[in-house]
């Protein structure tokens, strides 16, 4: 067998990427670890992944490149996140840990509870840590206050925190009280060879304006419900085209129902990652009415496929695209279908060339790239002396007067 080639300067290590959320359930959590577990491979480090079982899909499967991914059989309660609990997952992990002689816990998202329990008894166990967040969350509702101090618990003693973007980064660092120089940012990215534009664009003669999403609330289901009859009956030069599944999804339908839009909107219903590019390149426009988004990777996969991307003005999303690829809009019915319309113009109007955007997402997001900046945490966090068990006891108390008692005892 040849010899691998190293691409890495540093130590290999083992790492065990942990999360609720993978395949085969799509979505932007799965294909970040996915691709950052591929990379490191790549570059000489071995990789396990440790997710809860879907469906008959349990037990350990080995994926590309000799990746091996551990189906744990647990309790999912809630949108894919299993049973939250402080011990009863540690038996398993710590068999894992022990059997892939494991280096780095690298826990992915903070609804993850299997993620917390890993970085938990990972740091039980002496093992070096280190916790990714893909989302942002309020402060004011009570679930928002129990979340956020459950992420304070799992993250007193974590190695190191990245966060998918600057607002994320911000948004983490006040609901978990962490030192901003503990927390790095590290955006998403995508494979350039996997969305490139269509050889032949479409005609403007008709607009196709494209959503990928999942069909949530917080994800602008509703907007978009509000908004396609409006536009539909402002312009009769545009179509939409809609993939994804959901609550919402129903509403969607209703909606094409009562206003006999059948002829102008396609519901595509969920659809494989591997199918995204298909879709998008039928289309000019993506249209994007999030209500909340840390990054939103299918906003850089729509402008990598030479789509003028309109999206909500919110969380990290001002970050992810330079000006000229976007036309950003308030989270609200008139400020959507205003710039919908802009965006018609625009395009009608040769005011943007998309044909460069694809080279230019090319420079600016690359999974490589991600890997070795992730690379650097993890030798920095290799490097530091373990806290104590008394410094870790005198940490988790001070994080306030009654959450610390109970994290001391936990």
């Amino acid at each position: 067998m040849p010899e691998k080639k190293q691409l890495s300067s540093s130590k290999s290590y083992n790492i065990a990427l942990v999360s609720d959320f993978f395949y085969p359930q799509p979505g932007g959590v799965e294909l970040h670890i996915y691709h950052l577990a591929q990379n490191l491979i790549a570059r000489n480090h071995s990789v396990v992944i440790i997710t809860h079982a879907y469906g008959d899909r349990q037990g350990i499967r080995v994926l590309t490149n000799g990746l091996k991914v551990y189906y744990i059989p647990y309790l999912v309660v809630h949108r894919q996140s299993t049973f939250p609990s402080v011990f009863l997952a540690f038996p398993i992990l710590r068999q894992i840990f022990i059997r892939e002689s494991i280096d780095i816990v690298h826990g992915h998202g903070s609804c993850s509870s299997l993620c917390h329990e890993a970085i938990i008894h990972g740091n039980t166990m002496g093992l070096k840590t280190v916790f990714t967040d893909h989302s942002l969350f309020g402060f004011a509702d009570v679930a928002s206050i129990i979340h956020n101090k459950l992420l304070k618990f799992t993250l007193t003693d974590i190695g190191h925190v990245i966060c998918v973007s600057h607002t994320c980064k911000e948004n983490t660092v006040i609901r978990a009280n962490l030192n901003p120089s503990f927390v790095s940012v590290i955006p998403n990215a995508v494979v350039h060879e996997d969305f490139e534009p269509a050889p032949v664009r479409p005609s403007l003669d008709r607009i196709t304006i494209v959503v990928i999403s999942r069909l949530f609330q917080n994800k602008g289901a509703d907007l978009l419900t509000a908004i396609i009859p409006r536009l539909c009956a402002d312009r009769v030069d545009i179509r939409f085209l809609i993939a994804g599944d959901g609550p919402k999804f129903i509403d969607l339908e209703q909606m094409r129902e009562r206003y006999q839009l059948q002829d102008r909107v396609e519901l595509i219903g969920s659809i494989r990652h591997e199918q995204v590019r298909d879709v998008m390149v039928q289309g000019q426009i993506y249209l994007h009415p999030s209500l909340t988004e840390a990054f939103g990777t299918v906003l850089v996969e729509a402008a990598s496929c030479g789509l003028l991307v309109v999206t909500t003005n919110v969380g990290g999303i001002p970050e992810v695209l330079p000006r000229k690829m976007t036309v950003f809009a308030d989270p609200d019915e008139d400020s959507l279908v205003e710039s919908v319309n802009k965006a018609v113009m625009k395009l009608k109007e040769n005011q943007v060339d998309t044909s460069t955007f694809h080279n230019e997402i090319k420079t600016m997001y690359g999974w490589e790239d991600v890997a070795r900046r992730t690379e650097k945490v993890y030798d920095d966090v290799y490097k530091r002396e373990n806290t104590s068990l008394i410094n870790r006891l005198i940490k988790y108390y001070n994080s306030g007067s009654w959450a610390g008692l109970l994290f001391v005892l936990c």
